[in-house]
């Protein structure tokens, strides 16, 4: 990018449905490992487009910022499983890569890379450490998790249980203390969550952005539906996630239902907020994948770019080393009500901007 002050976007497809032997690709995850070598994770799905199909999690590292990218990689995988639910976080004290995942939508593992992404260790369960006896469906992020000023490693999840032969969801977090040494439980959010992101807020408590899993019944004996304008909700912990506050609709971001991505931008002076940046499908259909901005800890979010008018679905946001900002997201003509042959997503897609390109040249000068 030519400029840090003229706002500028570009986008390259780094996955295409069809290629490299998979049926479909989908469920992305970005970070940037210490070198500054940018890591784009999705899943690779084998013969069919499903959740529960035989799934492999794969990788494209680029070490210029998204400018070129190496030939993709298997992080993970078994053969007849799903291996899926990629959520990544970069240890800064020890420059580890961790890659937490789910087999089979129940059983949870964790990887690392002591080499930027290069190879990874062999994948080590940790179900009994992070989930409880009655869950049931169980899956991290999808995404990032996030390393605490303290130095906490937090991998946002989802999970369900059964009650009175009703399926309930719950956001929730599992952490380290230890640079992943060992992993425990955090707190569960409320009744009605899903697949959800963290980010540290400017006083050091978290927010964690959920998607809406709220269905609204329809009457007695009949299956709930989704009401058809759907809210993102929020929740605070001061805590580190060991407890949640209860639950907020973000009148400002329309939820299709999806999983959304967050991130804090590095401000360079000490007294300013530092914008978070967001994205999701900002409709209330899985299209027109945008970024919002927040100059005030996630209490409004003023402004607002489009990356893909079209049709688009899960999203991943991370500041790269030259603090630009990038966003691997899912794309394609439709992302759902498909028959079992057809694509639900042809292509996973890396964008690249700057702060400038976000904000509209609208940062905020105390």
């Amino acid at each position: 990018m030519k400029s840090a002050t003229v706002p500028e976007l570009t986008q390259e497809d780094l996955f295409t449905s069809g290629e490299g032997g998979y049926h479909t690709y989908r469920i992305p995850a970005l970070a940037v490992a210490a070198d500054g070598t940018v890591l784009a994770f999705c899943e690779g799905r084998m013969e069919s487009p499903r959740d529960d199909a035989e799934i492999q999690i794969v990788l494209r590292r680029s070490g210029d910022n998204g400018a070129t990218w190496q030939p993709m990689q298997v992080v993970a995988s078994e053969v007849g499983h799903t291996v899926g639910n990629p959520c990544v976080v970069v240890d800064r004290d020890t420059d580890s890569v961790w890659l937490a995942f789910s087999k089979d939508n129940d059983q949870v593992y964790v990887t690392e890379s002591s080499d930027n992404g290069a190879s990874w260790s062999k994948p080590v369960e940790i179900t009994q450490h992070v989930k409880r006896p009655d869950w049931l469906r169980y899956g991290p992020g999808p995404g990032h998790g996030i390393q605490m000023k303290s130095g906490r490693i937090l991998i946002p999840c989802w999970h369900t249980t059964a009650f009175q032969r009703h399926v309930r969801g719950y956001s929730h977090a599992f952490y380290s203390d230890d640079h992943g040494e060992s992993w425990q439980l955090g707190g569960d959010v409320a009744e009605g969550t899903n697949e959800c992101e963290i980010v540290e807020l400017s006083d050091g408590s978290l927010y964690i952005t959920v998607r809406n899993g709220r269905p609204a019944p329809r009457g007695p004996g009949e299956e709930p539906v989704y009401p058809g304008l759907i809210k993102r909700l929020s929740a605070r912990s001061n805590d580190g996630g060991l407890t949640w506050s209860g639950l907020s609709e973000v009148d400002e971001l329309a939820d299709p239902v999806c999983q959304a991505s967050i991130v804090r931008y590095p401000e360079g002076a000490s007294h300013e907020v530092p914008p978070i940046l967001f994205s999701n499908p900002a409709s209330t259909n899985r299209d027109n994948l945008s970024v919002r901005v927040s100059y005030d800890d996630c209490l409004t979010w003023p402004v607002s770019r489009t990356l893909n008018p079209g049709p688009s679905g899960y999203s991943d946001l991370a500041v790269l080393k030259d603090q630009t900002i990038g966003c691997l997201y899912a794309w394609g003509s439709s992302v759902y009500r498909l028959e079992h042959d057809q694509r639900w997503i042809e292509h996973v897609s890396f964008a690249r901007f700057n702060i400038e390109w976000a904000t509209h040249g609208s940062r905020r000068q105390d």
